[in-house]
């Protein structure tokens, strides 16, 4: 009896406790909303004064019928999670105040690639070249020593491709891992390191929707068509994860190998799935930080990009200011690829390839199942291989290996 009455106390404080922060959270969210809603339209307002028409949004279902259009009606590839979001203000008609159809096709003023709340500096602007039909990817390709088409056994060299994941780029893989392999890899691998679309080096288009299609076809017009790749292997990482499967179902019958660490796999199916997966990755928390980031950037589309505004636009400030405090002249490579994206490219990357990506991961894993390709999966996040490259790299050569 006496355990029973002890243990009634802790049980309403813990009550009253999560009560209390369910409502802080609450309230919160509700701010943010509000401060949503009426930067959608601060941002309308100077996106037609700066560059002569409104950049489209996700605030309204205008946008969607246009995507809709602009593809022809085929938007699967389009995720729930863009336009379906729930929003006090969204359902209060707030943000169709005064709202006009806008371009569906991102450029304003003839051939701009770039969008004034986005850095404009000759580093993120370096993929501008030619016509839109000549983008390209950036890709980092360590070639095997001594290369020729054969090895010094008359065999084949091997290709393995690898993909980073949200707001990182190639240097996740060229300054961890690639240095760590053994001779034997160094002579009868080529490593393939890819930028993905809207991030690192790799072109960032302002009309682009940035679906799992558009990444696939990216990477096959940049590197499997140019370098002529029969067979590879693949590795990947959280987002890249995602693409590594659509890329691996296509092409099932070249793949030899892949090995995901920390995919952001949902077994969500049906008309809410990439809503379900909107819940599950970046669900409304305040605890801990990182929770609350993810919640912030992935719920709030003009609150993220006010941020992007702030921060990457102006990274080369940043990064002075933090080379000089922490007295390097070079910073980490994790640090310098945050800002190495625009907010529209990171925005449409994490709702159409990982809430929307929730919608085909097991149609993928079935083709690849039924192809017998071997799946390695690694599910720790970063940590799995920052501070563990030398046995990260030996876990790869052994998966390669038993192929």
């Amino acid at each position: 009896m006496s355990l029973a009455v002890s243990s009634s106390p802790k049980k309403w404080m813990s009550n009253c406790v999560r009560v209390l922060n369910s409502f802080i959270c609450y309230l919160v969210f509700i701010i943010f909303d509000l401060l949503d809603a009426v930067l959608c339209i601060i941002y309308r307002y100077l996106d037609e004064r700066i560059e002569g028409v409104t950049s489209p949004c996700c605030c309204s279902k205008w946008e969607r019928q246009e995507k809709k259009i602009m593809m022809n009606d085929e938007d699967d590839d389009i995720s729930d999670s863009l336009y379906e979001r729930k929003s006090m203000f969204r359902k209060m008609g707030l943000l169709q105040f005064g709202r006009k159809r806008e371009d569906s096709n991102g450029k304003c003023g003839g051939r701009k690639v770039n969008c004034w709340s986005d850095c404009g500096c000759e580093s993120c602007l370096s993929w501008v070249n030619g016509s839109d039909d000549d983008y390209k990817l950036h890709f980092v390709v360590k070639e095997p020593l001594l290369a020729t088409s054969e090895n010094c056994r008359g065999d084949p060299y091997e290709n393995v491709i690898f993909l980073h994941g949200f707001m990182c780029s190639s240097s996740f893989w060229t300054e961890t891992v690639f240095p760590c392999f053994s001779e034997n890899v160094n002579h009868n691998y080529r490593l393939i390191a890819i930028d993905l679309l809207g991030f690192g080096k790799s072109p960032k288009p302002r009309d682009c929707l940035y679906t799992l299609k558009d990444h696939v076809e990216m990477i096959e017009k940049s590197v499997l068509q140019p370098l002529h790749l029969g067979t590879f292997h693949l590795v990947a990482h959280s987002m890249g994860s995602v693409i590594a499967l659509a890329l691996a179902a296509k092409y099932h019958n070249c793949v030899k190998s892949i090995t995901l660490v920390a995919p952001p796999y949902s077994s969500f199916e049906g008309n809410d799935a990439c809503l379900n997966a909107l819940e599950k990755f970046a669900g409304k928390k305040l605890w801990p930080m990182l929770s609350a980031g993810s919640s912030f950037m992935s719920w709030y589309e003009h609150l993220g990009r006010t941020v992007c505004l702030i921060y990457c636009r102006n990274h080369r400030i940043w990064e002075r200011i933090l080379k000089f405090f922490t007295r390097k002249r070079d910073l980490n490579f994790l640090i310098t690829d945050m800002t190495r994206h625009t907010h529209q490219s990171a925005w449409r990357s994490m709702h159409n390839v990982i809430c929307g990506g929730a919608k085909f991961m097991d149609s993928y894993l079935k083709i690849l199942t039924k192809s017998r390709v071997r799946i390695n999966v690694i599910q720790d996040h970063s940590t799995v291989l920052l501070g563990r490259e030398k046995k990260f790299a030996q876990n790869l050569e052994h998966t390669w290996a038993s192929c």
